[in-house]
């Protein structure tokens, strides 16, 4: 399943990149999105699977399609995209994929394993909680005023961004 989602998630990605029309580039991504959620998935973290896909396709990438739409329909045109600087962007992508590849060869995965085989002998089956519920009680709790002062300034975008979609030109010009 691990690799399935992989595959999705590169073959998606690969289509947002040589993608000349820039919805499909849109919806390439959204779909890119939702194979690295199930990666996150498989890896237990479901909160972060979520939020990806709360944040990143219920938020983000809607926020890209409205705006192509609106574009579109301003200026009448079909929205292609030309490739450019394609030797930089070559470049970039080989040094940045020299140093994954470096930084994956250099990680000690048996410490790895070893450190959560420790983690599981210290479980304790009283403490049945996942990081879920853990996290829901220190947002609920411990964090509360940070996580309100979000919510309301999530809640003041969403309506100056409502109010200057609703905006029309009056017949004065203005």
């Amino acid at each position: 399943m691990f690799y399935f989602f992989c595959g999705v998630a590169v073959l998606s990605a690969l289509v947002v990149l040589f993608s000349k029309n820039i919805l499909y580039a849109a919806f390439s991504l959204v779909a890119t999105f939702m194979a690295v959620a199930g990666i996150y998935v498989i890896a237990g973290a479901e909160f972060v699977a979520i939020t990806q896909i709360m944040v990143y396709v219920g938020g983000i990438v809607v926020l890209l399609i409205f705006g192509v739409m609106l574009t579109n329909k301003i200026s009448g045109k079909a929205m292609i995209t030309e490739s450019r600087n394609r030797f930089s962007a070559a470049v970039v992508m080989l040094s940045l994929s020299a140093l994954l590849i470096y930084a994956i060869f250099q990680m000690n995965f048996t410490a790895l394993q070893g450190q959560a085989l420790i983690e599981n002998a210290n479980y304790k089956p009283t403490e049945n909680l996942t990081n879920i519920n853990q996290l829901g009680i220190g947002l609920m709790s411990d964090y509360i005023l940070p996580f309100e002062i979000a919510a309301v300034l999530l809640l003041v975008a969403l309506i100056g961004a409502a109010t200057v979609a609703g905006y029309k030109e009056r017949s004065d010009g203005h």
